[in-house]
């Protein structure tokens, strides 16, 4: 059981990587990169980021 601290803590902690990873991915587009191992890896990185989050979301039951 999370207490309602944790639980924001590891929210602010799991949307500041999906912040990253998403403007990582837009700055890629934007430069036209959107092929190859660089690409790939950031959209790894995107989905991962996600994954954590929903894992979370999904997983954690909180209290006050």
């Amino acid at each position: 059981m999370l207490v309602l601290d944790d639980f924001r803590f590891e929210s602010h902690r799991l949307l500041l990587e999906i912040d990253a990873s998403t403007n990582l991915l837009m700055m890629l587009i934007v430069a036209r990169n959107v092929t190859g191992d660089v690409w790939a890896n950031a959209v790894s990185r995107h989905e991962a980021a996600y994954e954590a989050w929903v894992s979370m979301l999904r997983s954690s039951s909180i209290s006050k």
